[in-house]
């Protein structure tokens, strides 16, 4: 299983192993990590699992599609390194993979 660490906005890491064909975001729930609130279940409709990927993992994740960027649109504190975490599926190929939490709890 992949690894995933989550750092929450308080600065503490959570390394966890995430089932293959889940999302970032599933794994999050699934870990009791807090800040990745998801009010729309992963359905890409309201940008509360919004997360800045470590700098080093960016060119080894999928495309980002219109659908998610113009949903960040609407993400507090937007980046270069936002994505959705609901929109990015865990492979063999993201292991070690590094989310710093964004501020959902607006």
């Amino acid at each position: 299983m992949p690894k995933v660490t989550y750092i929450t906005t308080d600065g503490t890491r959570h390394e966890v192993e995430v089932e293959k064909g889940y999302s970032v975001m599933e794994g999050a729930i699934n870990n009791d990590i807090d800040g990745i609130v998801a009010e729309c279940g992963g359905a890409c409709a309201c940008a509360t699992c919004h997360s800045y990927i470590d700098e080093a993992w960016l060119d080894k994740l999928p495309g980002m599609d219109d659908m998610e960027d113009s949903m960040l649109d609407a993400a507090f504190e937007r980046k270069s390194n936002s994505r959705l975490t609901c929109q990015i599926e865990l492979s063999d190929d993201l292991d070690g993979l590094v989310v710093h939490v964004a501020d959902n709890d607006y």
